[in-house]
């Protein structure tokens, strides 16, 4: 792979302004691509976020709003966009409670943003892939699109509906330039789990070192958090002709969760 092998292509990555979504925009954009930011808000801290990557890249970075849990925001954001060659659904939301206890609203929101937004993206993202054949399909699934913890029922829910969803979509287009996959990050360093851990140190009286190691990664065998370049890395490589026959599967990038 050249450094910039994908320049001339067009990246769409939802949910995209922090935490995963952002390591692998910026991970697409060091590789050459132009990219598409999304989230749902619309302010000029976006906008200049979406400038300063693509300044920083020397491509064209642009950010456009739309609500993933609404199916014809997803549809009009890849309209929006003018269409795209690497297509990444990452935008998700979480919520940990009972079954019994479960909101209503909360699962019906992390069905909609989690799942359902990655059929309505794709769907919209295909014909124009099928028109030049070449496409990449990236879901940012989980290892809980593999394997289940208890209280996270939609979650879990979504997320295997992610990985069945990619193989279909793997499988359609088969033999057209296009591949689908999905990646399983266990858990990732985000800002979103960086600000959990002081509370973690303090609910069970350790330090930073022991809450990672014995609380937060307790069921991740490495006992150290991927990170948000890893994540990046990987959407590059699947984007990559090296990768051109890797479809249909799941790519685990979880400190071997999944191999318990």
């Amino acid at each position: 792979m050249t450094d910039k092998f994908l320049q001339g292509r067009r990246a769409i990555v939802t949910g995209s302004t922090s935490g995963i979504g952002h390591g692998v925009a910026e991970a697409l954009a060091a590789a050459g691509a132009d990219v598409v930011l999304n989230s749902f808000t619309d302010t000029e801290a976006d906008h200049r976020q979406a400038a300063d990557l693509g300044a920083k890249h020397g491509v064209t970075v642009t950010y456009i709003k739309a609500d993933m849990s609404k199916a014809d925001e997803c549809r009009a954001l890849i309209e929006k966009a003018g269409g795209c060659d690497i297509l990444v659904n990452n935008a998700g939301i979480q919520h940990v409670a009972k079954i019994e206890d479960f909101p209503v609203e909360k699962w019906n929101a992390i069905l909609a943003i989690n799942l359902s937004s990655a059929f309505h993206t794709t769907a919209a993202a295909l014909p124009g892939m099928y028109a030049k054949g070449w496409g990449r399909v990236i879901n940012i699934a989980s290892a809980h699109g593999l394997t289940a913890s208890p209280f996270k029922g939609a979650y879990v829910a979504a997320k295997h509906g992610v990985v069945g969803f990619t193989k279909v979509t793997a499988l359609e287009a088969a033999g057209k330039g296009i591949t689908a996959n999905a990646i399983c990050p266990g858990y990732v360093l985000t800002p979103l789990v960086e600000a959990q851990i002081p509370d973690q140190m303090k609910t069970h009286n350790m330090d930073r070192e022991t809450v990672i190691r014995e609380v937060m990664l307790e069921r991740q065998p490495s006992r150290q958090f991927a990170t948000t370049e890893e994540i990046g890395g990987t959407a590059v490589f699947l984007c990559s002709d090296a990768a051109a026959q890797i479809t249909g599967t799941t790519i685990s990038v979880d400190g071997g969760w999944t191999a318990l």
